[in-house]
């Protein structure tokens, strides 16, 4: 028994006299992060304000490994077939490279370290793997590595898109320096946990993520510094632009017939920028053929882009990119090209001729997209609409129309394959194959366009268009046109972001027009929010796309009102807004010069920003209305404004009207016909209670009828002012309006 003890005694006094194993510490001077041992994060402090930014007591570990299954011999015989992921439960340095461990398998992964005075990047670059002498044993695959986890406490923002979380005083991100970097985050009811992966699909190694912790004020810099030095697209440098918060004019249908008119409609909105659809000029997207307005080709676009930029405006290119169009030589050439997005494959079970309608295959079509134009099959060379799917044996596409878009229907031999296309949901187009080199070759043919013509911005649209992994495929696409563009965008908008888009994705993006009926409760659901949302990542939102329409029988067309709400919102956001230029509409619309006043007073207050932080927070609360008003010296007068009339198709008088307080005794009554000329009568007895002024503060006189009642114009905006409190005027005006 005393040989027992002296045995275990002398066994703990060598386990003491062991080094301790010692945590992992990384730092620079605004942060310290401490890894333990055993692979949990400990601590990430703030050293300036000495603020811990862990959440204590969730345990997370710094990295894992994930497998799609249990690949080891004896993993897969004591766990389940599905997703497993394996902790890491060692850590330690060599040199400047984190060696990490996991638990349950045989794999060192080596993340190098990069510490800088602005952020920390790490790195993964190698894996180890150490076999053992006994049992089944091989080096297994890996399906996904996190290579960093962060469990955060809770802050006021979160910023989902840089993947940043923040409040007034400090900020803290985790950001992909790589497009193939997998930036995702988990919010719990206690803690946000920020991470960074890479995926075998995509891109095991040599991709990576850099941590900031440091002040919001100075974010910018920092992801400023981490462009440059891992030469991303500059996305701070081009929120930083004077020229970020200017809005545009869309083109529609332009020629160089009429630029010149356009451009004088943009000027009279105050607008500095316009962009060019590319549908104006090209036939369709893929090889982009000049239209048959264009006899000259890219001369006729530049000196299109030639007049903008000599009106002292910014031309911009509105683009698809990411998918042919059927009507293209892509496609419709006779032989289709093969490098088109495939949904499903499928063989033949037996052999077709060219006569064939009902397609016997292998597979069941279960998954086949059975929206109208999107029922399409390539077999070699040829290209079938089909009908119907059997989803019993034998399994078949029926009602099959051979040969479509110029292509030849022909023999197929029994085991060809049958390819189900990736027809765009807008099913003019084809989405296309990122794997392959057509994307490459559409970004020059756009890289072209755009240098030789002189654009200096772009709109990624159909950034939503592009087959899966989505969270790289997004801004692998947009890289590639982007990178062709010279010089660099100085801006760029798109219809879906991913993480590494926000270098690219400088200003978000549009919304899909909205009807004028609608206006008000859509962007309350979707660009007001989504505002406020884009701006926890240091980025804005573009208030539009805004249609321009005249007052017709089937609506009420596109009033002042309207462009005071979105203007007013924008700004509070400092965003910019896009106007849609349908010149017939414009030249239609008997309020054009009244809504084009609102614009340009809006967008010149933004852009010399004379408007205090104050009233732009009260701006933001989307059921306030304002309405800006100009006054002498170039001066304006911006008042808060109640609405009066409906914005109904079916409103009993085609008078609007908005009301705002002058003072405790004086109400102001803004209105104007929105669909021609009309006049308001007053009681006489009104007539020492009444001034009406023209839109810009001058004087008017008022006229009166045959039975001494005062009568208003009604057609442009004028400026009622009433010795009335705002309810007593605001029930006057309404009744008057409503018996007329």
């Amino acid at each position: 028994m005393m040989r027992c003890l002296s045995y275990i005694s002398i066994c703990l006094a060598l386990l003491l006299a062991l080094p301790a194993m010692a945590d992992v510490v990384l730092e620079n001077d605004e942060m310290k992060l401490s890894i333990g041992d055993d692979g949990i994060v400990k601590s990430l402090r703030h050293k300036p304000s000495g603020r811990e930014c862990i959440m204590p007591g969730v345990n997370a570990p710094v990295s894992e490994i994930t497998q799609y299954r249990p690949y080891d011999n004896e993993n897969f015989l004591m766990f389940p077939a599905k997703p497993r992921s394996f902790p890491s439960n060692k850590c330690y340095m060599s040199g400047d490279t984190l060696c990490v461990e996991y638990t349950d398998t045989y794999d060192i992964v080596k993340i190098k370290v990069d510490v800088t005075p602005s952020y920390i990047a790490f790195t993964p670059v190698d894996r180890d793997y150490r076999i053992e002498d006994y049992g089944v044993k091989r080096k297994t695959e890996l399906d996904e590595l996190t290579i960093m986890q962060l469990p955060l406490k809770p802050m006021e923002r979160f910023g989902e898109w840089l993947n940043v979380v923040w409040d007034d005083d400090l900020a803290v991100a985790l950001v992909g320096t790589d497009p193939t970097t997998y930036i995702d985050s988990r919010r719990e009811r206690d803690n946000t946990t920020l991470l960074a992966q890479s995926h075998t699909a995509v891109k095991l190694f040599d991709t990576g993520t850099a941590l900031m912790v440091t002040r919001p004020d100075s974010l910018l810099d920092r992801i400023d510094v981490l462009e440059r030095d891992y030469d991303m697209p500059r996305g701070v440098e081009s929120r930083r632009r004077p020229e970020y918060p200017m809005s545009y004019y869309e083109l529609r249908d332009v020629t160089v017939d009429n630029i010149d008119r356009n451009i004088e409609l943009a000027k009279q909105a105050g607008l500095k920028t316009m962009v060019v659809y590319y549908v104006d000029f090209a036939k369709a997207c893929g090889h982009y053929e000049w239209r048959d307005e264009y006899p000259r080709g890219m001369a006729d676009l530049q000196e299109i882009t030639r007049k903008i930029t000599d009106a002292g405006m910014i031309p911009g290119i509105h683009i698809h990119y990411s998918k042919i169009a059927v009507t293209d030589p892509y496609i419709n050439n006779g032989t289709p090209d093969r490098r088109g997005n495939v949904v499903a494959r499928f063989t033949l079970s037996q052999p077709i001729d060219s006569a064939s309608t009902t397609i016997m295959v292998e597979e069941c079509p279960e998954a086949v997209r059975m929206e109208k134009g999107r029922r399409m099959l390539q077999l070699d060379d040829e290209l079938i609409m089909f009908t119907d799917v059997t989803k019993t044996p034998p399994y078949s596409f029926t009602g099959c129309q051979r040969g479509c878009f110029n292509s030849k229907a022909s023999s197929h031999a029994v085991s060809s394959e049958a390819r189900h296309l990736d027809v765009d949901d807008w099913p003019l187009f084809i989405r296309i194959d990122q794997n392959s080199g057509i994307q490459r070759e559409i970004a020059e043919r756009l890289g072209k366009i755009y240098s030789d013509c002189g654009f200096r911005f772009v709109y990624f649209d159909g950034a939503e268009d592009i087959p899966m992994p989505y969270w790289y495929n997004v801004s692998r696409s947009q890289l590639e046109v982007f990178n062709a563009m010279k010089p660099a965008p100085m801006w760029a908008e798109g219809a879906q972001k991913s993480h590494y888009g926000w270098h690219i994705l400088s200003r978000g993006n549009a919304f899909d027009i909205f009807p004028p009926e609608r206006i008000r409760p859509a962007m309350k659901r979707y660009t007001l929010r989504c505002a406020e949302q884009v701006a926890c990542d240091f980025t804005s939102v573009n208030f539009g796309w805004v249609n321009y329409l005249a007052p017709s029988e089937k609506t009420i067309g596109m009033q002042p009102d309207m462009y005071d709400y979105i203007c007013s919102k924008a700004l509070a956001w400092d965003s910019p807004i896009s106007l849609v230029a349908n010149m017939p509409e414009l030249d239609r619309h008997p309020r054009t010069d009244d809504n084009l006043l609102a614009i340009n007073l809006w967008e010149t207050a933004k852009l010399d920003k004379t408007v205090p932080d104050s009233m732009k927070r009260a701006m933001r609360d989307p059921d306030t209305e304002w309405t800006i008003m100009p006054r002498r010296g170039g001066k304006v007068e911006i008042v808060k404004v109640t609405q009066l009339t409906t914005d109904s198709l079916n409103a009993v008088n085609p008078v609007r009207a908005f009301s705002y307080v002058i003072d405790d005794a004086t109400t102001g009554i803004i209105y104007w016909n929105g669909n021609g000329e009309s006049t308001i009568t007053l009681p006489g007895i009104m007539s020492k209670q009444v001034e009406l002024y023209s839109f810009d503060g001058k004087r008017l006189k008022t006229g009166k009828d045959k039975d001494g009642n005062l009568t208003l114009p009604a057609g442009y905006r004028r400026v009622l002012h009433l010795k009335l409190p705002e309810r007593e005027a605001r029930d006057l005006f309404i009744n008057t309006l409503l018996k007329q």
